[in-house]
């Protein structure tokens, strides 16, 4: 960021609802059918078709209000948004505008070792639009198809207040949004399905003034990275702009992954451009207190909860409960596998590097992980007891990953028990010692790493199955005859 400017940054986050069935028909939500097999003249727009809310919508979006720390509307209404798409078929989008059912919330970040809240102005229910997917290119005839599936597909819009002043913040404010919402069981909030997606208004200004820059808007953000990239770059592009002169103007911008650039798509709209109006099909939604206080109480532990508990109950540090805290999944593997294998920090590191690891290489959530919480206790043991050493153990967990097989079945087939008997290694390494006179005379000279050389020769011929720990011992205590 160039000297001078800070960046003010808001985000607006669209998660689809954990429905088995879109907001307003009957048709399923299931991701990944055939295009256009998910449809009816509801959510594909027919003329005369009349909307039936779905209440298990309205159950879930108090869910994660509350989930969110929101006051939760009791009097709340839906609008219609009137602009028009070749993938929005009504030509007019169900929304909600100025009462929406969720309001004036907030949640905290962690922002450079300091706690931060981030403000949430509203979050509203909204219909998704289908989706177009484009053939071709410039040079041969390109042409759009468009997918209805999605249309329809209930949708929370949550709008945070401009709080945030690097792209790393907001990178963060939207990892525990979506932990917050995985824990509240509101949505599966998988970025690379789209069922969760981001838009992000970025605005730069000189230090010390108040008053807000000219935004742009960076639409359909779908992963973490590109979140963080793009609003990197649209910051230093203002900032560039600004400073050879020329004026920013409101925009709806996308990211060109492949460039890894903003570019211009429309100008931006505003609130009056969409010609709000109440729709006359839907009823004003009345949410009784009672039915609140229920689903408040219906709430799991949720992320921040589940931290202060593993921090309390097993002197985790701050950095591993946000980790294991990143879904509910991932906290359950932790907490299952503590319950058989007592030493917390080690599951966690197990965790946080080798299963962090081969899920991210082979884009794996935990849930789909062969490895289960009682195998890798199993192997932790193993380690203990000295049947292998550490680094034999990252070659039976990958193994492990690959195969689903226990760890003792593996140390079986590939022969990897560790070899601990003394009189075995000691014949090794007198061996090793005699026949190594010049490296024996550099130890005896105070050159100390020369006992490295001999370790390396006593592995290799054990093939890595020495006990490390047993080696290091019994080798100090063979080279201190010989000075």
């Amino acid at each position: 960021m160039a000297k001078g400017y800070e960046t003010v940054i808001g985000l607006e986050v669209h998660v689809e609802l954990k429905t088995e069935s879109k907001i307003f028909c009957s048709c399923s939500t299931v991701f990944g059918a055939e295009p256009n097999t998910q449809v009816c003249p509801i959510c594909s727009g027919f003329p005369g078709m009349l909307p039936v809310l779905n209440a298990r919508v309205v159950e879930l979006a108090i869910k994660a209000g509350l989930a969110l720390n929101c006051e939760i509307a009791d009097y709340c209404k839906f609008d219609r948004k009137n602009y028009f798409y070749p993938d929005l078929p009504k030509a007019y989008q169900i929304s909600q505008y100025d009462l929406p059912i969720c309001k004036r919330g907030c949640l905290e970040i962690d922002a450079d070792g300091q706690k931060k809240t981030i403000g949430i102005t509203r979050a509203h229910i909204e219909e998704d639009a289908g989706k177009l997917v484009h053939q071709g290119d410039i040079t041969s005839s390109p042409f759009s198809l468009v997918d209805l599936n999605r249309s329809g597909v209930p949708l929370l819009e949550i709008v945070s207040e401009p709080d945030m002043r690097t792209a790393q913040e907001a990178r963060t404010y939207v990892e525990k949004l979506r932990s917050i919402l995985l824990f509240a069981g509101v949505s599966d909030c998988r970025m690379q399905e789209g069922s969760l997606r981001c838009d992000a208004n970025v605005s730069v200004r000189p230090v010390g003034q108040k008053e807000l820059g000219t935004r742009a808007e960076i639409k359909n953000l779908n992963s973490f990275r590109s979140l963080e990239k793009a609003i990197e770059y649209e910051a230093k592009r203002q900032i560039f702009d600004i400073e050879d002169g020329v004026e920013i103007v409101q925009e709806t911008r996308t990211w060109d992954e492949e460039k890894q650039t903003t570019r211009s798509m429309r100008s931006k709209e505003e609130a009056h451009d969409y010609r709000y109006f109440p729709d006359p099909d839907l009823p004003p939604l009345k949410i009784g207190k009672d039915w609140i206080e229920t689903l408040r109480g219906s709430l799991p532990e949720l992320p921040d909860q589940a931290q202060e508990r593993l921090i309390r109950d097993f002197n985790l540090p701050l950095y591993d409960a946000v980790i294991i805290t990143s879904s509910p999944e991932y906290l359950a593997f932790f907490d299952d596998c503590v319950k058989l294998y007592s030493d917390a920090k080690v599951v966690s590191n197990w965790m946080m590097g080798e299963l962090n690891k081969v899920l991210n290489q082979n884009n794996m959530e935990i849930s789909d992980c062969k490895i289960r919480p009682n195998a890798l206790a199993r192997m932790l043991e193993l380690i203990d007891e000295g049947t292998i050493s550490g680094k034999m153990a990252k070659t039976v967990f990958e193994e492990m990953f690959a195969s689903g097989k226990e760890a003792d079945l593996i140390i079986k087939e590939k022969g990897l028990v560790q070899i601990s008997d003394e009189e075995t290694l000691k014949k090794l390494i007198n061996d090793i010692v005699v026949q190594n006179p010049k490296v024996v005379e550099d130890y005896k000279n105070g050159k100390k790493k020369a006992a490295g050389f001999f370790v390396g020769q006593v592995m290799k011929a054990t093939k890595g199955q020495a006990n490390p720990a047993l080696l290091n011992s019994l080798l100090e205590e063979r080279l201190q005859k010989e000075l």
